[in-house]
């Protein structure tokens, strides 16, 4: 499965969370800007979500593309990190029905670009389960 996205891609990610103790406990919170972010990405990634949610192990390819503006096309090297893109993106994926639990990502890939035509591209490829169960 593949497609892209178009849309510009959010810079908000999951570790923003916030917390707030009150009467001596902790709460975690997510601020106005996170939740808008979740929502937005939830809203773009249904229509792409497959008719039965994968149940095996799949790989995982994502280039987000930001606005190059006056930059040149390349890497963008900047905030926000990959690892804190992804963890936002799966747990959307998760909730709007890719897979049962985002733990079936086995494998990996991941780019950040700046770029003409600002989106998400998105690849998903089921694996067998010999290919996941292999020993290396």
């Amino acid at each position: 499965m593949k497609f892209f996205v178009d849309m510009i891609p959010p810079t908000k990610t999951a570790q923003q969370q916030k917390y707030a103790v009150v009467k001596g406990r902790c709460f975690v919170y997510k601020p106005k800007e996170l939740k808008t972010a979740q929502e937005m990405l939830t809203m773009r990634f249904k229509p792409y979500r497959p008719k039965k949610p994968y149940t095996c192990g799949v790989r995982l390819l994502v280039r987000w593309q930001f606005p190059r503006g006056r930059r040149r096309p390349g890497y963008r090297i900047t905030r926000p990190d990959t690892d804190n893109l992804q963890k936002m993106l799966k747990d959307v994926m998760t909730k709007v029905g890719f897979w049962k639990d985002d733990a079936l990502v086995v494998v990996e890939h991941v780019e950040k670009l700046w770029s003409d035509r600002p989106g998400i591209y998105v690849e998903i490829e089921g694996l067998e389960e010999s290919e996941s169960d292999q020993n290396i």
